[in-house]
């Protein structure tokens, strides 16, 4: 029975030193045809129809693709950052005057106190109460962005003044006399001052 298993294994193992010797033949021959030193290069080893000048052209449109693409997306980009700060200037323009139509509703009331002060008795009590509440309401509109425009003895600006006649005492083209203050919101002009001009 031994005899057997030995018999048995033999043809098995020569078959198994067979294969092995087989593959490393094979393998020593696929090394060698790929090696660059037994290559030359004399030799081509596969023909192909590659034609370069096909793959240039489509390279060539595809770089032309991605150009424009990126023309595409960065004129996408300013536009886009065009349009945020057009949007932040419009909304601070909003909130600078959005409280134009209520300031120019409280300068009759400055208005109103500064006639009461003009022809109040300063030893009268309440004259002082009057001068308190005019100075804490310029206050609070000065805190708000409104400014008073004072032209008195400047030359006449018909953009900031409105003349309402002449004044014979003052010089040409210059405020005389001024009958109502003007204001300015933010720099823009919230009321004309009302004056009379030299001619």
């Amino acid at each position: 029975m031994s005899e057997q298993q030995t018999n048995h294994e033999s043809p098995e193992q020569n078959v198994v030193h067979d294969n092995i010797d087989h593959s490393d033949s094979i393998l020593e021959e696929t090394m060698k045809e790929f090696n660059p030193k037994n290559n030359s290069g004399d030799e081509m080893v596969i023909d192909n129809e590659i034609d370069l000048d096909t793959f240039k052209t489509r390279i060539a449109e595809l770089e032309g693709e991605v150009k424009q693409a990126k023309e595409g997306t960065a004129r996408a980009n300013a536009e886009a950052y065009n349009a945020q700060k057009r949007m932040e200037q419009e909304a601070d323009k909003s909130k600078k005057f959005a409280l134009q139509k209520f300031a120019k509703e409280l300068l009759e009331i400055v208005d109103n106190l500064e006639r009461a002060m003009e022809n109040a008795d300063a030893n009268d009590p309440v004259t002082e109460g009057v001068q308190l509440t005019h100075k804490a309401l310029l206050a609070v509109l000065n805190k708000n962005g409104v400014e008073a425009v004072d032209p008195q003895g400047g030359k006449f600006n018909a953009d900031l003044h409105e003349a309402v006649g002449i004044d014979a005492d003052a010089e040409a083209d210059t405020v005389g006399t001024v009958l109502q203050k003007g204001y300015s919101l933010n720099g823009r002009l919230l009321r004309p001052a009302m004056v009379r001009v030299g001619q």
